[in-house]
């Protein structure tokens, strides 16, 4: 767990160096950021599905999962629960930004990896990686949304402890085939949530994030019924 702690704490770390160069931009240079931020987010979504697509056995799935859990989402409204949830710190734009950091910090190989890893191999590598990446991500999103995004840090640590926790038990449950498709799926998640910043459309991420649980599904039915 050394990684994950590792990985935590620059979250933390970043939010609070962010939070602190906020105070010092004004409105044009705020702009400039969330395009940034936008444009990064889109592009690294892309990069996901671009790299991913084409090592997919299953090349239904993605679809499947994007309308299956958004429509799961939806009906269970995780995107209002989040808003209200949200908007007590007073902060209307916070919403979006902890949705795109959840994203960004959770949905990638390295995060999910990692965890995996530490627990099989007792090897750190991955974590001290995505660790050094989040603590730049976290400075551009808190220098962008506030000190609000260090929320996600706790989201991370539950995210990779549980995968860390897992791993001890299901090992083999991590293929590389079920890695390629959870990674295509969050890439369309993550690009989401750039073009959302972006104004271009506007998406509820929040209410699309099930989808990330249907390849997970699909892959341990498969387990038990072959097919």
């Amino acid at each position: 767990m050394i990684g994950t702690i590792f990985n935590t704490t620059t979250i933390l770390i970043g939010s609070a160096a962010g939070s602190l160069f906020r105070k010092s931009i004004n409105e044009k240079q705020q702009k400039v950021l969330f395009d940034a931020m936008g444009l990064a987010a889109a592009g690294i979504g892309i990069n996901s599905i671009v790299n991913n697509m084409p090592d997919s056995k299953y090349p239904v799935l993605f679809i499947a999962s994007l309308a299956i859990g958004s429509l799961l989402g939806s009906w269970l409204d995780f995107d209002g629960k989040f808003q209200k949830l949200v908007s007590r710190t007073g902060d209307t734009g916070l919403g979006q930004g902890l949705s795109t950091a959840v994203l960004l910090f959770c949905i990638g190989t390295l995060s999910i990896l990692g965890p995996i890893q530490s627990a099989l191999k007792g090897d750190n590598t991955y974590l001290f990686t995505n660790g050094t990446l989040d603590l730049v991500t976290s400075m551009v999103l808190a220098s962008t949304y506030g000190i609000g995004i260090a929320i996600a840090a706790a989201v991370l640590f539950l995210w990779q402890g549980t995968i860390y926790v897992c791993a001890g038990f299901l090992g083999g449950f991590f293929s590389p085939e079920f890695m390629t498709e959870l990674s295509i799926v969050g890439g369309f998640l993550i690009a989401a949530s750039g073009i959302n910043i972006l104004k271009i459309k506007e998406f509820k991420t929040m209410n699309m994030l099930p989808a990330l649980f249907i390849p997970a599904a699909f892959f341990f039915v498969k387990s038990l019924i072959p097919f």
